[in-house]
């Protein structure tokens, strides 16, 4: 889906804040709500708006453990590969899995409530995978930044 300025200042506005009303989207933006409905719909449908969620504080409901672990895994192969992602999609603990280059072969980004929590998961998700040749974590000390927004340039200077 090629998107235009609207299109974009919209994303933008919706990135801020996905509950504004279509109304005060179109007000924002210079369009009419019927407009922006049909370009926010496109959007849904074409997959350039995955989902529209709450960004809940995790202290504040009892997981402060944020690790960031490297896993190499012993053998690759398209199949393996998915295998260990879609183990991943379906690890609640889990907040991101990334294929990487270099040293290791994926890197997670994982919560927990504590440490014996994060060690029984370590335990449940890695040793007991038999192509996990090597995991590393990272244990996030302080969070100066968190973002879940997508720097979007305006059409006329992408």
């Amino acid at each position: 889906m090629a998107l235009d300025a609207l299109d974009l200042r919209l994303l933008d506005l919706l990135q801020d804040d996905a509950t504004l009303p279509m109304r005060t989207l179109a007000a924002k933006v210079g369009s009419s709500p019927a407009t922006c409905q049909r370009r926010v719909a496109a959007m849904r449908a074409s997959g350039v708006l995955l989902r529209e969620v709450a960004i809940v504080d995790r202290q504040r409901v009892g997981r402060p453990l944020t690790a960031f672990v490297s896993v190499e895994l012993d053998r690759q192969n398209d199949a393996l590969l998915r295998q260990f992602e879609q183990r991943m999609a379906a690890e609640p603990a889990v907040q991101a899995c990334y294929e990487v280059s270099g040293e290791f072969d994926f890197l997670l980004v994982v919560t927990a409530a504590s440490m014996q929590e994060y060690h029984a998961f370590t335990r449940a998700v890695f040793s007991s995978n038999h192509n996990v040749r090597n995991f590393k974590s990272m244990f996030a000390m302080h969070c100066s930044k968190f973002e879940t927004r997508v720097p979007l340039a305006p059409a006329d200077e992408a």
